[in-house]
């Protein structure tokens, strides 16, 4: 099996211009990068389950955080005295100042009441009951869910109870009813979608229109393309992330002349205002946030199956919609142009086909462009990172102890914005290469077995399966914390984790508490899935970045004049990825240096470029 970095079919200088049918040179094999080589592809937190109210004696310094909604302990029917029937003494003049109560903190001083002459008395004292959360007072009780979904676990349900629901949960702003037993039309009569509540859309529709203020080069592209409308006749289907910029891509593709029917990549992650947006605006979407793992794969199937459309193009993120169709369309590949992949757990799979000898259309590697490795995979994960433990912790870096496992782009982001936070950490690494570049960078080299009863927080970020097994899980200290920055749910093993010895509590959104029989616990983010999409956001910036090399590579394979493309994987051309980055320098009001005609020939290089040659490593 070989990669091949692929020749682009478009004139990228003047993409107003007329598309390049004509053949270009072959195609050059480069080195393939091996898959699972520890970089993984980037990618709003779900409400809470139901909670008992806190102890009224917990502090804010330490334990758990109390509910954010009603004060745990105080009553419903406490009394608080009315503004409007009393006015409070100045406790800072000598004439209205209380004998016993003073202005200090020695207990609470009595209200008084000022007469016309001047008198001062004091006022009836209301007497304020307080009711602590012992006496099972309970606030904000949301009703259980039912249906196709799993139970909402409260704190208190047995181990057997908790491990066998898998923490299944919705918005809990809207009723508990499943998107699929629900009829729902949007404004124009259309019925071909599935989401959350279509009533949404006004609020994704700004979502999106703040996202599309971040995303100057999707912004560009439509603007100069879509005159030409160079993918008219595409019909696409993707599967990805279902965000607001999500949402501005799928609006390029159908501002360049696609059809596109979506479905999400991750059951954790969809915004479902924006699926709602998408939805009004036209788009047949199927996707809302808490799906069960019948509903993932019923939503991939409404968008391939349909009567009367059949795709031509596919847009992947994780290899999910194109192993379905595969499994269960196979002839529609005789008709489909391309596949472009844009994580390593998707490329990994296209790899495997294609070394099988069962690739059978070509595909372009979004994941292992620059643009996407540097910029989505290093920048995003730097600042993501953090984002998502916090959102889902409250939890101090500082002298904390971390365990990175891999160190590969998404590794190097994460090690970056841990190690600035006054974080001790830690690296795991099979590949030489990147370790010497951990080592060099400041970070202990270690075996994950050598430092896990240590740790404090557990981060896998390495495409693989198994990198923390039930082992490691066992020997972890009391509130150790963790959680996978990789794109598959395979690189814990979670599925260990639901035994009947072992109890989960929901603790708030995407946080579980896993508790061994001798009372050790184990904190786990969104279930092993990805933390950053899942629990938090990403910076809109850098997914403009990869949306734009996407968009591009979708144009390319589809005007690709039939035979420049085998069977195969192809690298995303260099000239294509300097063209994404240019798009983005305005923002920065950043200036290129232009060479010089001898500069140039003494370089060997073109004065447009590529600059770099297909083996330079940035």
């Amino acid at each position: 099996m070989s990669v091949q970095v692929a020749a682009p079919a478009v004139e990228l200088k003047e993409l107003s211009g007329p598309m390049d049918k004509a053949a270009g040179p072959p195609c050059e094999p480069v080195a393939a990068h091996p898959p699972g080589h520890g970089v993984a592809a980037a990618p709003c937190p779900l409400p809470a389950t139901e909670r008992e109210a806190a102890p009224a004696s917990s502090s804010s310094g330490g334990g758990e955080r109390p509910p954010l909604s009603g004060c745990p302990g105080l009553s419903a029917a406490t009394k608080v005295p009315q503004a409007s029937a009393m006015k409070r003494s100045d406790p800072h003049h000598p004439q209205h100042r209380h004998r016993d109560g003073g202005d200090g903190g020695g207990g609470p001083a009595a209200e008084a009441l000022v007469s016309p002459d001047g008198t001062v008395t004091e006022a009836p004292r209301t007497v304020k009951k307080i009711q602590f959360a012992d006496q099972k007072q309970e606030f904000n009780k949301r009703p259980t869910k039912i249906g196709r979904r799993s139970l909402s676990r409260s704190i208190s349900q047995s181990s057997t109870d908790s491990y066998s629901s898998a923490a299944s949960y919705t918005d809990s702003s809207d009723d508990e009813t499943s998107p699929r037993d629900k009829q729902q039309k949007n404004s124009k009569g259309s019925s071909d979608f599935c989401v959350k509540n279509i009533k949404q859309a006004e609020f994704g529709r700004r979502e999106i229109e703040i996202a599309e203020q971040e995303m100057p080069a999707l912004m560009a592209l439509r603007k100069r393309a879509q005159g030409e409308k160079p993918l008219a006749g595409a019909k696409i289907v993707g599967c990805t992330h279902i965000t607001a910029q999500t949402a501005v891509l799928m609006e390029t593709l159908g501002a360049l002349g696609a059809q596109c029917r979506w479905a999400a990549c991750n059951i954790y992650s969809t915004l479902n205002e924006v699926a709602a947006a998408l939805a009004e605006s036209g788009f047949p979407v199927f996707a809302w946030k808490g799906e069960s793992e019948d509903d993932f794969w019923w939503c991939i199937d409404r968008c391939v199956n349909v009567e009367g459309w059949q795709p031509n193009m596919i847009l992947d993120d994780g290899g999910d919609l194109t192993h379905w169709i595969y499994k269960k369309y196979p002839n529609m590949f005789k008709k489909i142009k391309g596949i472009v992949e844009e994580s390593v757990t998707g490329v990994h799979r296209l790899y495997q086909l294609s070394k099988a000898g069962k690739l059978c259309v070509p595909a372009m590697n979004v994941n292992d462009s620059v643009t996407k490795q540097k910029f989505d995979n290093l920048y995003c994960c730097r600042e993501s990172i953090l984002d998502g433990l916090k959102r889902t912790t409250d939890m101090m870096f500082g002298g904390k102890q971390v365990v990175v496992c891999g160190y590969g782009e998404v590794g190097k982001g994460c090690c970056a914005a841990l190690k600035a936070m006054g974080s001790i950490v830690y690296v795991t690494e099979i590949d030489p290469i990147c370790a010497l570049q951990a080592c060099m960078d400041g970070f202990r080299l270690v075996k994950l077995n050598e430092v896990i009863r240590q740790v404090d927080i557990v981060i896998t970020c390495t495409g693989n399966k198994n990198v923390v097994t039930r082992e490691h899980l066992d020997r972890m200290k009391n509130s150790c914390i963790v959680c996978n920055m990789g794109h598959s749910n395979t690189e814990i093993d979670v599925a260990s984790l639901r035994t009947p010895e072992l109890t989960w509590e929901r603790v708030r959104s995407q946080v579980d508490h896993v508790i061994w029989p001798d009372g050790k616990r184990i904190v786990l983010l969104a279930e092993g899935r990805l933390l950053n999409l899942s629990c938090s956001t990403v910076p809109t910036f850098v997914l403009s970045i990869t949306a734009t090399t996407q968009a591009l590579a979708l144009i390319e394979l589809y005007n690709a004049p039939e035979g420049r493309y085998k069977q195969d994987v192809y690298l995303l051309p260099k000239k294509m990825d300097e063209y994404v980055a240019s798009l983005h320098l305005p923002t920065f009001d950043a200036h290129l240096t232009e060479l010089t005609d001898e500069q140039a020939k003494y370089l060997g290089l073109n004065k447009n470029g590529p600059f770099k040659p297909n083996y330079y490593r940035y």
